[in-house]
């Protein structure tokens, strides 16, 4: 596989800039593109280096202290569209406990057979892959509830609404793989010399995986939330 040097990375500032003049262009704030993709480097970087320390010396408190905290930013930006209104952190961290830990089990221990579960190079880019699907699964499920309520629709109208929401982009990606699309990781394996037909068994594994825990991630959500459906303005 080829090695991209850091001077090759620098033509990577084009598409940046070529979006940075539309926003100009169009009057809208071109520094938005220029911090997020900055600060995009910037984390990827330092957590490139973190994980090549944490390669070089598995530990399971570590890998579990990484998680949990992966977890708990999961979680707080995925009530970002509520945030204003109470009840909504709590419901979160719960959702992604129980549904990212279920199919964190199911992964390596059901389908991968892994000796060491605690192992970094594995359990940290599957938790990473089912935390930021289901994190979006479950802000998407609390925007749309907190709409439909909102404008008073019936409870149970509104939860099948949200959760039908919620599950766009995952049944979307479903019926595109293949077709309209490689996935990341398959492309990924595929570009470093990985045979294909292994890269889809690895792929398959994480399409399904990815739709249960958003699957029951968002369930999970939308169920605490009936229990809390008192929200307070902020003041």
């Amino acid at each position: 596989m080829t090695t991209i040097s850091w001077f090759d990375l620098a033509w990577c500032a084009i598409p940046v800039v070529l979006v940075a003049a539309i926003y100009w262009r169009w009057q809208g704030k071109p520094s938005e593109v220029f911090y997020a993709s900055g600060r995009m480097a910037v984390q990827l970087i330092a957590v490139g280096y973190v994980l090549v320390s944490i390669f070089a010396k598995p530990s399971p408190w570590l890998s579990l202290i990484i998680v949990s905290l992966m977890l708990v930013v999961a979680a707080w930006i995925a009530i970002r569209p509520v945030r204003h209104y109470r009840g909504y952190l709590v419901p979160a961290v719960t959702a992604l406990v129980i549904s990212v830990g279920l199919h964190l089990v199911i992964s390596l221990l059901l389908v991968l057979r892994v000796d060491v579960w605690f192992e970094p190079q594995l359990l940290i880019p599957l938790a990473g892959m089912y935390l930021a699907n289901t994190m979006n699964a479950i802000s998407l499920a609390a925007e749309r509830f907190h709409s439909e309520l909102t404008d008073e629709k019936p409870y149970d109208k509104a939860r099948l609404t949200a959760f039908h929401a919620a599950m766009i982009p995952q049944i979307n990606g479903l019926l595109a793989v293949g077709l309209v699309a490689l996935p990341g990781m398959m492309t990924g394996q595929i570009l470093s010399g990985v045979s294909p037909l292994i890269a889809v068994r690895y792929q398959i594994m994480i399409m399904t995986m990815v739709l249960g825990t958003t699957g029951l991630g968002a369930a999970i959500m939308l169920s605490l939330l009936s229990r809390n459906r008192t929200e307070q303005p902020p003041c």
